[in-house]
């Protein structure tokens, strides 16, 4: 069986406007999918017809894999513990659900998320175990 990948939108974005990620994206092995969560964060930020034309693509071309309900309820209570035990702002606390989602999402369908956030993402890790990638 082939392994499950799922670009975060930290790689996508550093690709898309700077070709930071080119090569190691065309030499990656396995099954691309695409999470719900991470379009909607690109979508939110395309300025271009460009970016636009580039997201219709990677929704056609990769299947869209989205959070469960049991995903968002996780999702509340990790960020819950995390808000405990750091004392994160909401709005840190905003920042970062997505990015939990993600990561629970994942999880799910025992996919690696490949990701250039490092910060946020090691810290989830601390709270559910997934498959984590850094660029």
């Amino acid at each position: 069986m082939s392994e499950i990948l799922i670009f975060d939108t930290s790689v996508l974005v550093d690709d898309l406007r700077a070709g930071r990620h080119q090569q190691k994206i065309q030499s990656i092995t396995g099954l691309l999918r695409t999470s719900s969560v991470v379009l909607a964060e690109l979508w939110r930020g395309a300025t271009n017809p460009a970016e636009q034309r580039f997201l219709h693509r990677l929704e056609r071309n990769h299947p869209v894999l989205t959070p469960t309900m049991k995903n968002w309820l996780e999702s509340g209570q990790i960020l819950a513990k995390i808000r405990a035990n750091t004392g994160f702002t909401p709005e840190k606390l905003r920042d970062l659900h997505f990015d939990v989602l993600i990561a629970l999402t994942a999880r799910s369908h025992g996919a690696r998320i490949v990701t250039s956030n490092r910060t946020d993402f090691t810290l989830i890790q601390r709270y559910r175990k997934f498959e984590l990638e850094i660029w």
